[in-house]
């Protein structure tokens, strides 16, 4: 594109408008051709865009232009900014410009000349002005310096006066500190009983016996048991003072600490031993194990309350100092182990029971207010409870609230198994007992402690032990689990005797989940099932083992049953709703995976996947063992294939294609056939409704969600589906080949009609019109009636009448219309050839009109014929509305009966 220039006045053209003309009619004749837009403007689809195509804005220099502006002025990009401008019309304008710059400054010096010839006259003498001033700025500097020194030594010394005050302070804190912790010392030692070392250097034969004697004396009072006890609480708070202030002092070394922490170790020792041993003799006492003049005392009722305040100081005390497994200790050998030596031995489960108590069905009158006791062995229920549900209480097992009446709270609140014949149950109900009446108040009494204090909040405690008090965890279930593994083991965890297995896992379960319910609180029940001994107790169940003895049988039995390799009904009813022992077998080896006196809730996912193991190894067997099956032809494919056998029929009408009855064999074969087809229909149909009812009224409820480990992301009642669909994928198959056998059964019937015209003809000297279909129309659906016994006693698809009838006879009823319309077109095929024959013989004149009388009767006979096919297709139309048929809605049917009405066609 041309560049723009300055205009030329001397020139012709000084703007040089003919160029521009030129160049603008070349652009036009270039452009093409524009597309008419709907508003009428023209749209332009040149490549150049609408800035390049506009002249460029002529901008003169001026003091604002950004390149003249600019810090580095660039020459190119100056002389680019300018490109449509020349070279000499560029330097004519950088020269105005210049001169428009010198113009400016100029007159810029004019206006301000005055004050730019005074400047350098004003600055004369001011150096001698300045050095003047300078002096007395360096003095002052000094004696600045000087004095920052100064107030820097006085802030120094200060701060070091203050930092010795500090520490002195500190000194004299710390100093108040170990006289605190000497006179806590002292106190604790006099509180204790504990001779001083002063005493011992004074008098070294004045040891601590003495006093020691005093504090262990066991036959004191028992009145000052309670004193004791409040005592020993006031030593735990000074002794927790002293350990809080020795934790204090050792933030540094001190010498005085190292020497009196052996003291403090006998302090503490001390105060746990007598701790220990006034917690021991208030437990002993609360047993009645104490014996006066050879007899057990018995305590009443004050002094047991009296006794269990005693016991609540003791606890309260130990969770002060923060030793709860020492109390767990005293009431390990206190309480529980001896009883549990007692109870559970080798032969605890032979021994002869108390007769004192004689056992008797009738519940007993003072524990009308306890639970509902878990049914167990004896009296199986038919869908196994829960491990968490095993027992129904109507009381909070939880509550932490202290009862007064222990004796009757304890009987309404105690679980207790059914011990009917059941040594084991009659064993854990002893323990149970035991546990509510002797050791259920103090857990509760514990557990309340540790609720106040908050110690089950703290970090932790020494060796990483869990804080508060775990009485039901480490001392009733550790040495209960103990014992029972190591006395009674051998007879328990044998799974040698599957039967007697499964009923001491369930009574031990039950015995477990009763035992938690007489836990304090939730925490303690999970600090049972987190415990080691019940960890190892559960590992003792070799309950893989008694899951391949249950396999093992169950499989047994049903491999039995399926060695039968033919489908064989049953004659009488006992297997209902199953017709075969195969089948009645199959589901007999499902329910019994998920019996009482079998299943096992801890192996439920075995169970699971043996009991979808069971149904496909039900459908492997029926796949053997159904007969070979025909092709099953689809009703288009019959239909298409009637038609090409009819278009093959026209070419010879005279031939029609040979059909013949079927022989008694082959009728034979075919009843048996339906019989073994309806059978397996039948038990399938039963399979899938009977393991759906199971699942649903005990599977559901017992297996849990995430059972089915082996399919990801499949829950159990799909996996369940999908197991019985594809036993149900048999069942269309089946009943297309019921429907073939029934549909030949009714084309044979059809082939009687091939002889009513010759029957017609032979009677053409009756002149009586049919009133009455033809006696082959009601055998078309014998076989389909006889088969869902419809007007008989029984028959092989009884059972699916409701289900099968209408498809069946619908499918059924398809085919031979299609068989019919065959049979009915070949014979007026037949007619129309016999009419042109005797067409073709007709003399042309006849003196006594006897042709015309021949001519009559033939058409008498075919007018009968007509007749007696409308009648026929009428009543094949009823019977089959007679089974549930719709037969208006068949376009088969509908031209069967046009076909039928139709009369025969005369050639012009």
């Amino acid at each position: 594109m041309s560049s723009v220039r300055s205009p030329d006045v001397s020139s012709r053209d000084p703007y040089e408008l003919d160029r521009l003309a030129e160049e603008l009619a070349t652009r036009e004749s270039r452009k093409p051709s524009s597309s008419h837009r709907p508003n009428g403007s023209f749209e332009d689809e040149e490549e150049l865009s609408a800035a390049a195509r506009n002249l460029p804005i002529y901008a003169p220099l001026s003091h604002d232009d950004p390149y003249l502006s600019a810090d580095t002025f660039d020459v190119e990009q100056f002389l680019l900014s300018r490109a449509y401008t020349s070279l000499p019309d560029l330097r004519t304008e950088l020269r105005d410009y210049l001169a428009t710059l010198k113009e400016e400054l100029v007159k810029l010096i004019n206006d301000d000349y005055e004050a730019f010839i005074s400047l350098s006259t004003d600055l004369r003498g001011e150096g001698t002005r300045l050095e003047s001033l300078k002096q007395p700025l360096g003095d002052l500097k000094a004696r600045i310096l000087e004095s920052r020194k100064t107030l820097q030594e006085i802030q120094d010394e200060t701060k070091e006066k203050l930092n010795r005050r500090a520490a002195i302070r500190e000194e004299k804190a710390f100093l108040h500190s170990l006289l605190k912790i000497s006179e806590s010392i002292t106190r604790l030692e006099s509180l204790l009983l504990i001779s001083s070392p002063e005493d011992e250097d004074k008098d070294p034969s004045a040891v601590t016996g003495l006093p020691l004697a005093s504090r262990t004396d066991t036959d004191a009072d028992d009145r000052g048991r309670g004193s004791r006890a409040k005592h020993i609480a006031r030593v735990a708070a000074e002794y927790t003072q002293l350990l809080y202030h020795v934790s204090r002092a050792r933030i540094e070394p001190c010498a005085f600490i190292d020497e009196s922490q052996w003291r403090v170790d006998r302090i503490k020792s001390t105060l746990s031993s007598d701790l220990d041993h006034l917690f021991a003799s208030t437990l002993s006492a609360l047993m009645g194990g104490k014996e006066h003049n050879g007899r057990p005392s018995k305590v009443s009722e004050i002094e047991k309350s009296k006794l269990y305040a005693d016991v609540t100081e003791c606890l309260r005390t130990y969770d002060v100092l923060g030793l709860w497994r020492d109390a767990e200790d005293v009431i390990r050998r206190e309480v529980v182990r001896d009883f549990i030596k007692k109870t559970i031995y080798p032969g605890a489960l032979t021994a002869p029971r108390s007769p004192i108590v004689p056992h008797t069905p009738l519940p007993v009158t003072g524990r009308t207010s306890s639970p509902a006791p878990p049914q167990t062995a004896s009296l199986p229920p038919r869908t196994p409870y829960t491990p968490f549900t095993a027992f129904a209480s109507k009381q909070n097992p939880f509550e932490f609230a202290l009862r007064a009446d222990t004796s009757s709270s304890s009987i309404a609140s105690a679980a207790i198994l059914d011990e009917t014949e059941d040594p084991l149950a009659a064993l854990y109900n002893t323990i149970l007992r035991f546990v509510d009446r002797d050791v259920r108040r103090i857990m509760e009494i514990a557990e309340a402690v540790c609720a106040k204090s908050g110690s089950r909040t703290r970090a932790g405690a020494e060796n990483d032990e869990e804080p508060g008090f775990e009485i039901m965890a480490n001392v009733v279930w550790a040495e209960i689990g103990r014992a029972l593994m190591d006395e009674l083991g051998s007879v328990i965890f044998a799974a040698g005797k599957p039967d007697e297995f499964r009923k001491h896992h369930e009574t031990t379960q039950a015995f477990i989940r009763a035992l938690e319910f007489l836990a304090p609180s939730v925490a303690s029940v999970e600090a049972v099932r987190r415990h080691i001994v019940f960890a190892a107790f559960e590992r003792r169940w070799q309950l893989p083992v008694y899951f391949q003895l249950r396999w093992k049988e169950i499989v047994a039995r049903l491999e039995e049953a399926l060695a039968t390799t033919k489908l064989e009904r049953t004659p009488t009813k006992a297997l209902a709703p199953f017709v075969t022992p195969q089948a009645a077998a199959v589901f007999d080896a499902v329910r019994a995976c998920w019996s009482a006196e079998v299943f096992i809730p801890d192996l439920s996912a075995r169970f699971w996947r043996f009991t979808l193991q069971i149904l496909s190894r039900y459908k492997t067997w029926l796949d053997k063992n159904l007969p070979p099956l025909e092709p099953p032809p689809k009703v288009a494919a019959a239909v298409a294939a009637e038609r090409t056998a009819a278009a093959a029929a026209t070419a010879r009408a005279s031939t029609p294609v040979p059909t013949e009855a079927a022989s008694a064999e082959s009728i034979a074969a075919d009843e048996a056939l339906l019989q073994q087809f309806a059978t397996a229909i039948t038990d399938i149909k039963a399979m899938e409704t009977q393991v759906m009812k199971l699942w649903r009224e005990e599977l559901s409820a017992v297996l849990p969600d995430n059972t089915n480990e082996g399919e990801q992301g499949v829950s159990p009642e799909d996996a369940l589906k999908h197991a019985l669909s594809k036993l149900t994928a048999l069942v269309p198959t089946l009943v297309n080949q019921i429907v073939l056998i029934l549909s030949r059964r009714g084309c044979d019937a059809l082939l009687s009609m091939r002889s009513i015209p010759s029957q017609f003809r032979a009677m053409s000297s009756s002149k009586r019109m049919p009133t009455e279909p033809s006696y082959f129309v009601s055998l078309i659906f014998k076989h389909t009636k006889a088969f869902f016994a419809i007007q008989t006693v029984d028959g092989p698809g009884a059972a699916l009448k409701d289900d099968l009838l209408r498809p069946i006879a619908g499918e059924v009823f398809e085919l031979v219309t299609q068989r019919y319309i065959y049979f009915l077109a070949a014979m007026k095929k037949t007619e129309e050839s016999l009419r042109k024959l005797k067409k073709g013989k007709r003399t042309t004149y006849s003196l006594f009109g006897a042709s015309a009388r021949e001519d009559d009767g033939g058409r008498g006979d075919e007018e009968k014929i007509r007749t007696q096919m409308i009648l026929d297709v009428d009543a094949f139309g009823r019977e089959a509305e007679s089974l549930g048929v719709a037969v208006n809605e068949n376009a088969a049917y509908r031209s069967l009966v046009e076909m039928a009405r139709s009369g025969l066609t005369d050639d012009p």
